[in-house]
């Protein structure tokens, strides 16, 4: 495993995690959630992986070690998508796998519209192509979201949203010391200006649309009881685009963390 900061321009500078070793396979680059707190909560999924794969997490800028403290107007989705691009090519990567991890899913998409030519297969993890507002009606009637979001808004934020986006209650605490040994930082990225319509969108064009015309292998990976996309969204996207799709039974929003030998098995299937 190997740490470093790689300089993609603008005075940005990433923080980069690099598992497995490279080979003659493309390398799997990683773009996160959130954003909040960088890329640290994912590596239990991808150590699997890189056994027999390269794997490259990196922090967004504003999130984890990453460059911070700039101005809101360079926190935007396609300097993200920006600073990928950059980061393959300072790597040296070539053409690589891309992963994207909810809201590193959006990303993804915008990334994959802007940069075809970069990506061979794509993997859409624990994500969506569509608005949270479409989510809402599955999560309306589930009785048993309803009373975890009950218990998260009782505890004022301490749960971290571990018991919602982990659907094994005995792993929720495992979950959420994970988090908290990643530190209490959200990061820079504003909840405020997304929800004040200032953030642009992490695929300006539509994801239908842009995946279609993708032409190129496209895996969507889900957990069944997923509270944070609701795996409708993921059978709707499937039926939309051309893909193949996993939904990893009894697990939620962190199937990667819930079955990191599942979901990794599932990624190596469809890579390889």
């Amino acid at each position: 495993m190997g740490e470093s900061w790689v300089e993609v321009g603008g005075g940005v500078t990433l923080f980069v995690r690099e598992l497995g070793q490279r080979s003659h396979r493309p390398s799997v680059v990683v773009m996160h959630g959130g954003p909040d707190v960088g890329h640290g909560y994912l590596v239990p999924g991808f150590e699997p992986l890189a056994l027999d794969h390269h794997v490259v997490l990196f922090d967004f800028r504003g999130c984890g070690r990453s460059s911070r403290g700039l101005p809101d107007d360079l926190l935007q989705p396609e300097y993200v998508v920006a600073d990928t691009s950059r980061l393959i090519d300072r790597l040296g990567l070539g053409v690589v796998d891309l992963v994207g991890f909810s809201t590193g899913g959006r990303a993804a998409m915008g990334f994959v519209d802007k940069h075809p030519d970069q990506v061979r297969q794509l993997v859409l993890a624990s994500t969506s192509a569509y608005p949270v507002s479409d989510g809402a009606p599955y999560l309306v009637d589930w009785d048993e979201y309803q009373r975890r979001q009950r218990a998260e808004d009782a505890a004022n934020g301490a749960l971290r949203n571990s018991t919602i986006f982990v659907w094994d209650l005995a792993r929720a605490p495992e979950y959420l010391q994970l988090l908290e040994s990643l530190g209490s930082d959200l990061g820079d990225w504003s909840e405020e200006r997304a929800a004040a319509g200032l953030m642009h969108p992490w695929c300006p064009r539509d994801p239908e649309e842009v995946l279609s015309g993708f032409g190129k292998p496209i895996l969507i990976l889900h957990g069944e009881k997923d509270m944070g996309f609701p795996v409708q969204l993921a059978h709707r996207l499937h039926a939309a685009v051309p893909s193949d799709l996993v939904v990893i039974p009894d697990t939620g929003h962190m199937c990667h963390f819930e079955q990191p030998e599942t979901w990794s098995h599932h990624i190596r299937t469809f890579l390889d």
